[in-house]
């Protein structure tokens, strides 16, 4: 008996906690969610652009140019390629497994606050609906503390400390549903944001492997049509017409 009334009595304050608690949680999601916004907005990339200009740098021979371009722009993209384009002349191979690398090492960075986000947003409710047992549990132990005093109060005082208790316990309920539901959009909304990343640095290393893949053998913008004799044919010929040497 003595365990249960302590069990009472943290029924009786640990709703409240759970109200300061959510509380608590819903501010610092919102100071996630404007911190990975922030992020976000500042590295933005024009991928079709950007896959355009590095292209047309690196058909150039300008891999400095392209370098250049690279450390201009506040995208993680860009600074992933900037890496991988120290090892373009290592070949295809290297630069995609650094390309590969990057996006592993950076994605702590731009995944930062998604794992407390989707726990909230799949937890939230849970925790509010733990307050509103502990609210309900208090309800029915102030009924019973009043049930001595029932008949002084008409019979309906106990009830209504009932009824106003519950009312009190599920505010619990409803302020997690709240704060977990813009928890779950900006996971989402931040989650797809990370996979653009990862796709959009897969499609500039492909656009680059291309272009090194095109110009890997310069032999082949030499190239004639196949009716054109080879060079050391032309070379043997030139000598057959050129005149005899007069012996001495």
């Amino acid at each position: 008996m003595l365990l249960m009334h302590k069990l009472v009595f943290v029924a009786q304050t640990g709703a409240a906690a759970v109200l300061y608690i959510l509380l608590l949680l819903s501010v610092y999601s919102v100071g996630v969610v404007l911190e990975r916004w922030w992020y976000f907005r500042k590295r933005r990339l024009d991928l079709i652009a950007t896959g355009n200009a590095l292209a047309k740098r690196l058909r150039a021979g300008d891999l400095s140019g392209a370098k250049r371009d690279m450390e201009e722009l506040h995208a993680v993209e860009a600074e992933i390629l900037r890496d991988a384009l120290d090892y373009y002349a290592d070949g295809p191979d290297s630069l995609q497994e650094i390309v590969q690398k990057g996006v592993r090492q950076r994605r702590k960075v731009f995944e930062s606050g998604l794992l407390f986000l989707g726990t909230l947003g799949n937890n939230a409710p849970f925790v509010g609906l733990f307050g509103t047992v502990l609210g309900v549990v208090a309800a029915f132990k102030e009924l019973g503390a009043a049930s001595a005093n029932m008949a002084a109060a008409g019979g309906t005082g106990g009830m209504g400390n009932v009824m106003s208790g519950i009312s009190e316990a599920l505010i619990a309920t409803a302020i997690g549903i709240l704060v977990a539901i813009p928890a779950v959009i900006a996971f989402n909304i931040f989650q797809k944001k990370s996979n653009d990343i990862e796709e959009n640095s897969a499609a500039l290393a492909n656009q680059v492997l291309a272009v090194m893949k095109s110009t890997k053998n310069p032999k082949n913008s030499l190239k004639t049509s196949d009716n054109t004799p080879p060079l050391e044919d032309l070379a043997n010929s030139r000598r057959s017409l050129r005149p005899a040497e007069v012996n001495g």
